[in-house]
C-alpha cells in the first residue's frame, strides 16, 4: 500500500505582503529542503497578478508529515498565517489519524484513492 500523503493548499497573499512572501517562501524552501528527507515535492506557485499562491507537497509518509508540521509550527506558522489566508486545502494519499488532527484546523477535504499510478 502507497503511504505517501500529499496535499495542494490555496492561499490569498494579504495585500502589501509580497515581499514579505517572498523571504519566507525562500526561507521554509531551504529548511524543508536541508532538514526533512520524507519531503518529496515542496512546490510553491504564485498568480500573475499576485493575488493568491498555490502550496503542492507531497511526503513519503505520514511521520515525514509530521516532521514537517513540527517544523513548520515551531518556526513558520505565526508568519505564514500573517501573510497569507488558506481558502481551500486538499490532502491526497494516506494521511494517519496523528496527521488528520494536525491539520483539522485548517478544515482539510480529504480525498480517497480511487484510480490511477505514480512513476
Amino acid at each position: 500500500m502507497d503511504k505517501t500523503v500529499s496535499w495542494m493548499l490555496e492561499l490569498q497573499i494579504q495585500t502589501g505582503r509580497e515581499e514579505d512572501l517572498k523571504d519566507l517562501m525562500s526561507e521554509m524552501v531551504e529548511a524543508t529542503q536541508a532538514n526533512e528527507p520524507g519531503t518529496l515535492n515542496y512546490e510553491w506557485s504564485t498568480s500573475s497578478d499576485g493575488r493568491s499562491c498555490h502550496i503542492f507537497e507531497r511526503y513519503a509518509d505520514s511521520p515525514s508529515v509530521m516532521t514537517h508540521l513540527g517544523a513548520f509550527g515551531q518556526k513558520f506558522a505565526g508568519r505564514f498565517l500573517e501573510i497569507l489566508v488558506p481558502t481551500r486545502f486538499t490532502v491526497y494519499g494516506a494521511p494517519d489519524a496523528s496527521v488528520k488532527e494536525a491539520l483539522a484546523g485548517f478544515n482539510p477535504t480529504y480525498m480517497e484513492p480511487a484510480a490511477g499510478f505514480s512513476r
